[in-house]
């Protein structure tokens, strides 16, 4: 039989060596941000109740109809969860978070998965950075949200954002406002898209988030949803604009962002960059104050957002903002014979002590060898050991970036190494 051949499969991607780094800059740059909200990390299964997403996320969204990764085993129903927001609302509730008492702060960092068509900056597999507060339901906790979401970029680099806020309301204004939508356009209906008929009888409320261009006309004169809002949403909305106002966050209200889920309530928000073109958006998030006890925990009220981190990669790209990249070698041990080789093997632990990344040749090559891999990996430094050295008890620290060479004791070799190191 021949080789396989095999290679990942459509949306999935391989992250190699030279951008993992990328992704630990951006994934600390993020940790240290939350940090400083006083966020606390959840990390939840990949694998989560396919109940629990098509009740949290709502059973009419794309995701749930077109996107899940589902599957059974035995009388278990079992899909890769598809968003964050939902596996954190199961956590919350199984863990009793709500006892611990106060507002929780909690931000997760991870792969999701959905079955949609691979584009630019969206994978089937994709990671996301998500942040919730549970247990508040003042339009504070909004402001501290959106603050966390527009400090990272602010601190990644990213200047030219745009934060589009609105407010979609409680269960009955919603309810009044998506028959008034049903009724602006049944005398359209055969105008709209297929996709936007199809929602007119599930959410009419999407149709306002389609991007096809026969949509876009009728949706300019569509009622807004601000005409409909109940009161206690809209002191809460003129509240939020108050606090975003205090923070020094500018905003753009957009009375047709509803969002793409189903248990967002109040407050709706995105981000996005004039930077990314068409597929602008870095991230987004809203107020979802009916899920906890939708998922059958107690009455709690919670806001959070959700950023995809290969989005967020594409903008630093785009305006080439420095993440990080490959970290370089700090020593390479070239060896001459057998028991040099021991000895660089001993002396490999008393490097890698203290905090310096060395390494050696696993396939006894010639020391011509050994010094182009030494070149490959960028190596800070060299130690040459031969029998010479190991009669004389020294080695032969060569300085790659200065060309320089010296014969010298172990011990000294490891006080200059680790000096450059630290400066």
């Amino acid at each position: 039989m021949g080789n396989p051949n095999y290679t990942t499969h459509l949306g999935m991607v391989d992250i190699l060596p030279g951008d993992v780094e990328r992704w630990h800059f951006i994934e600390n740059l993020i940790r240290d941000t939350a940090r400083t909200f006083h966020f606390k990390e959840i990390r939840t299964p990949i694998l989560e109740d396919t109940g629990l997403i098509a009740r949290g996320i709502g059973g009419d969204t794309d995701i749930v109809s077109k996107e899940m990764f589902a599957f059974e085993r035995g009388d278990d129903r079992y899909v890769l969860r598809p968003e964050g927001t939902a596996p954190a609302v199961r956590a919350y509730i199984q863990h009793t978070l709500h006892q611990r008492g106060g507002s929780q702060k909690l931000f997760y960092i991870g792969p999701m998965f959905r079955a949609e068509r691979p584009q630019k900056g969206r994978q089937r597999q994709f990671h996301q950075f998500g942040a919730e507060i549970l247990g508040s339901a003042d339009a504070l906790a909004d402001a501290e949200t959106i603050a966390l979401m527009h400090t990272l970029y602010r601190r990644l680099g990213v200047a030219h954002i745009t934060l589009k806020l609105n407010s979609v309301g409680e269960p009955e204004s919603r309810k009044t406002y998506r028959e008034a939508l049903r009724d602006y356009f049944r005398p359209h209906f055969h105008l709209l898209s297929e996709i936007s008929q199809k929602r007119f009888d599930t959410n009419p409320m999407r149709i306002l988030d389609s991007k096809e261009p026969e949509d876009r006309p009728l949706i300019e004169g569509a009622p807004l949803i601000r005409e409909y809002l109940d009161a206690d949403s809209a002191a809460h909305y003129r509240q939020l604009q108050k606090h975003l106002d205090r923070l020094g966050i500018p905003y753009e209200e957009d009375p047709y962002l509803v969002r793409g889920l189903d248990y967002y309530t109040r407050t709706a928000f995105e981000l996005t960059s004039s930077d990314l073109g068409a597929q602008d958006a870095l991230g987004g998030g809203g107020r979802y104050d009916l899920l906890v006890e939708e998922l059958g925990g107690p009455a709690t009220p919670a806001v959070g957002f959700a950023v995809g981190l290969e989005r967020l990669l594409i903008v630093a790209d785009a305006l080439n903002l420095p993440l990080g990249g490959e970290k370089r070698l700090d020593v390479y041990i070239v060896t001459r014979g057998d028991e040099a080789r021991k000895w660089a093997l001993k002396h490999l632990r008393p490097l890698r002590d203290t905090g310096l990344s060395a390494s050696m040749d696993l396939q006894a090559r010639s020391m011509k060898a050994q010094m182009k891999e030494a070149d490959r990996e960028a190596a800070r430094f060299v130690l040459l050991v031969g029998d010479d050295e190991l009669a004389s008890g020294s080695v032969t620290l060569r300085d790659m970036d200065a060309s320089t060479e010296e014969t010298v004791h172990f011990p000294e070799a490891l006080r200059r190494m680790v000096g450059v190191a630290e400066g």
